[in-house]
């Protein structure tokens, strides 16, 4: 016997039926706005099972690419930070990128490699957020774990906090470089803040991946194989635990990156514990990523002259980066005007949260928020 349920992900309860609420709890990952999952389970009322699951998106339109149409590059780049929030010095970088390299533009070398510096903090930021959660006990009281990933989250966004003077949305990237360079000292209390995180990071990996309990409650379970992965365009982690070889930080990399040693974290499972693993791993790279820029980072400029109104030549060109949650594109039509005559977005969430109809069926309604957890996205970035 089959019955059709509707789960609604959002201000942290599930609901099932109109009489039954399974509660995700409002730290849970998937309380980073509003979706729902259409699903239909089988089996034991007591333990059922599902066996197709439909998430439907649109609560949270954001309307994004409409909003920069009418805005000219400069204003555009104040709103590209705004769908993933915890995206969102990359977010402004690649719209910035998209611009520069239709105007012919040479990024001065300071300014590359303080882009990529806080690109990497802002990758240890995102996967914190979503850590924290994971690391809690099966009961949902905080572990070691959990404090050490909220501590580590803190401690990078006080830094990029400094550096841009946004908390959230930094807007601290401009066409041709960024608004200013970094305060005085700066360096040296993110080397601070980089050897703090690694050592938090020890307490994190005993919470999650190093724990017999949790291996044991994470393994097997959501499994999204690599060839559903691959026809859903699934990239980031999610993507690499399903092996899915692909980092745009090495496949096609800022000239910052093609000195630096990035070994994508890649695994073949596909299932939650692979997940979390990989979002271990990535912040560990990220922080020796982020070291290394500090010891390569050379003085000059971080900005060019522009002229009073930057406009973009008539054309298109297609930019991709390597997002905290996968690969962020953005297609620009110019017209030869202060505004963009087409600004497309190409968001990870937005193809990794289809993956979720592949890789739920088979899952006992009780594991849904350990597989959700495992599987980041945000939701404004899906609704753009």
């Amino acid at each position: 016997m089959s019955q059709e349920i509707t789960v609604g992900v959002g201000a942290g309860a599930a609901h099932l039926g109109v009489d039954r609420v399974v509660d995700l709890g409002p730290l849970h990952p998937s309380a980073h706005g509003a979706y729902r999952l259409r699903l239909t389970v089988r089996g034991d009322p007591g333990n059922p099972e599902v066996v197709s699951a439909q998430p439907l998106v649109g609560h949270l339109h954001r309307g994004a690419e409409k909003l920069f149409e009418v805005r000219d590059y400069r204003q555009v780049l104040t709103l590209a930070n705004r769908h993933d929030w915890l995206a969102a010095f990359g977010n402004e970088m690649t719209v910035a990128l998209a611009v520069e390299r239709m105007n012919g533009m040479e990024v001065p070398p300071r300014a590359q490699w303080l882009r990529v510096l806080l690109c990497e903090l802002n990758r240890v930021l995102a996967h914190l957020v979503f850590l924290a959660p994971l690391t809690r006990s099966p009961d949902g009281r905080p572990t070691e774990g959990t404090a050490a990933a909220q501590r580590g989250r803190e401690t990078v966004q006080a830094v990029m906090e400094e550096a841009s003077g946004g908390r959230i949305h930094f807007m601290a990237n401009r066409i041709g470089g960024l608004r200013e360079d970094v305060p005085a000292g700066w360096t040296g209390r993110v080397a601070d803040a980089l050897s703090t995180v690694d050592k938090l990071m020890g307490a994190v990996r005993a919470a999650t991946v190093a724990d017999d309990g949790f291996v044991a409650r994470h393994a097997g379970i959501g499994v999204l194989d690599r060839a559903a992965a691959l026809a859903l365009g699934v990239t980031g982690p999610a993507g690499r635990a399903s092996g899915v070889d692909v980092d745009l930080r090495r496949d096609d990399p800022l000239p910052p990156y093609r000195d630096l040693p990035v070994s994508p974290v890649v695994r073949a499972e596909g299932d939650t514990l692979a997940r979390v693993r990989c979002l271990v791993d990535e912040v560990e790279q990220s922080l020796r990523l982020a070291a290394e820029c500090l010891d390569r980072l050379p003085a000059g400029p971080v900005n060019v002259r522009l002229p009073k109104a930057v406009k973009a030549p008539e054309g298109s060109v297609y930019v991709w980066t390597e997002a905290p949650l996968g690969i962020a594109g953005v297609h620009l039509v110019s017209r030869a005007e202060k505004t963009p005559w087409r600004l497309k977005l190409r968001t990870p969430s937005f193809n990794n949260v289809q993956a979720l109809s592949a890789l739920l069926p088979g899952t006992r309604v009780a594991d849904l928020p350990v597989v959700l957890g495992s599987f980041a996205v945000v939701v404004g970035d899906i609704d753009k």
